[in-house]
């Protein structure tokens, strides 16, 4: 099967916040079957000078898996980074790694474990790094429907803005990914969900709501939409973080 490369065209229209760490892989994951090698990629660069007031915007991402020759094993790596600067400020400065190990025993049941860094200096929680492991479950498989069950155990080292001390917390990930095609409507959905507590204090936690749908257009472009709704609740005096994001838009499949 070929090669895909996915880059954006044109995005017509998005309300970005900056303050979510929680990230979905479940719509990064390479639904590939026997493919045993995927890379798709997209970069970005837009600038603005109005009257001496520039706006300068660049975003890189990149998404690659790779499996064994039994198809057991999946190795999945993705990187980013978003820079918006202005003539005042850095408005977004932000990098994001994940790689993940899978390994399937049954068609039920696969084993997970993974790495992961992120920084932000625009956010509450301008550092966090991670390490975790977990079960993955295959509810159901039908040829329109898959339904996927995650629960996972994360050490995870943060750094706050502001304070120069750092926090290191055990966590558990538990999220539920439905993922359907309307072949009729020739759409594709993804909704995931996501919960993210403190063990020792189930107040401390993170959620994430994520809906992705997909309508190809031609042979090589899709028309997308993204909606991402996050929560992160502190159980302490720092102040709640709350987002939305809408993103609509082309894509470009080579």
């Amino acid at each position: 099967m070929e090669l895909k490369r996915i880059i954006p065209l044109v995005v017509l229209f998005s309300v970005l916040s900056a303050k979510a760490q929680l990230v979905n892989i479940e719509a990064k994951r390479m639904q590939t079957d026997s493919t045993r090698f995927v890379l798709k990629s997209d970069l970005l660069f837009n600038y603005a000078d109005n009257n001496g007031d520039y706006v300068m915007q660049f975003g890189s991402n990149i998404s690659t898996q790779f499996k064994s020759r039994d198809l057991n094993d999946i190795y999945f790596l993705v990187l980013n980074y978003n820079l918006v600067r202005t003539d005042e400020k850095d408005v977004q400065n932000a990098w994001f790694l994940h790689a993940r190990y899978n390994h399937e025993f049954t068609d039920f049941l696969r084993l997970e474990a993974f790495i992961q860094n992120q920084n932000n200096t625009q956010l509450t929680i301008i550092n966090r790094n991670l390490v975790g492991a977990g079960v993955r479950l295959k509810v159901v498989d039908k040829e329109n429907s898959r339904v996927y069950f995650g629960n996972s155990y994360m050490y995870e080292i943060e750094k706050l803005n502001g304070i120069d001390q750092r926090f290191y917390n055990h966590r558990n990930s538990s999220y539920l990914s439905l993922t359907q095609s309307f072949d009729k409507m020739h759409l594709d959905l993804v909704a995931t969900v996501y919960f993210q507590p403190l063990y020792r204090d189930i107040g401390n936690h993170r959620v994430l709501g994520q809906l992705k749908a997909e309508i190809p257009l031609t042979d090589h472009m899709s028309l997308s939409a993204l909606y991402n709704y996050f929560l992160t609740n502190f159980s302490s005096a720092l102040q709640d973080d709350r987002s939305s994001t809408i993103k609509v838009g082309f894509t470009f499949n080579i």
